[in-house]
């Protein structure tokens, strides 16, 4: 289930003598006492819910707070839905790749970043290649020329034990796509 932020008191939960009630229609009632208000909000058949506890006095309106808590967590579950989450995927190399390998490492890189995800190149070292370690990151180096249109380093190469990792951020949707050439542009223009 989802949770509410911020639970409200409502009907008799209020324990203040006086409230500012604002009716169902947004329309101001003005300052009355806590009972008073809390009859009226039953003539309606609505409850009175405390929206605001710390004005003086507090700001009560009448509503119908199943509803109303029934359409807030449909809201949340929608702004849950729209949100993008960004994932980091990963592609190990060797540095000493073949070219057939990293090509097809590189469509990989491609695709991740198509999908607007992050990924993480990790350069694995073992034996004698801890040695020399700038063949790992002129791979890197490589890797980063060949997808620069589609993205930028979020953190430079670094060293840890025997993995030397970079992170590349895909680029926004506009920077990543060249605008079409006025040419190509005309010539479309004119075919139509």
């Amino acid at each position: 289930m989802v949770s509410i932020a911020r639970e409200h008191r409502i009907n008799e939960q209020i324990r203040v003598r006086e409230v500012r009630v604002i009716s169902d229609t947004g329309e101001q009632l003005g300052i009355m006492p806590t009972r008073q208000a809390l009859e009226l909000a039953r003539e309606r058949g609505l409850d009175l819910v405390e929206v605001a506890p710390q004005a003086v006095p507090p700001v009560c309106r009448l509503m119908d707070y199943g509803k109303f808590r029934y359409q807030q967590a449909k809201r949340e579950r929608e702004a849950r839905k729209a949100q993008k989450e960004i994932e980091i995927s990963e592609i190990r190399l060797r540095p000493r790749i073949a070219e057939h390998d990293l090509q097809a490492k590189l469509r990989r890189i491609r695709e991740f970043l198509d999908d607007g995800d992050k990924v993480k190149l990790t350069v694995m070292f073992r034996g004698r290649e801890l040695g020399r370690p700038e063949q790992g990151l002129n791979l890197l180096k490589n890797i980063v020329e060949q997808v620069k249109d589609l993205a930028k380093i979020e953190t430079p190469p670094a060293l840890e034990g025997r993995f030397l990792t970079l992170v590349l951020a895909p680029l926004p949707k506009k920077e990543a796509r060249p605008a079409k050439p006025a040419r190509e542009m005309a010539h479309a223009q004119e075919s139509t």
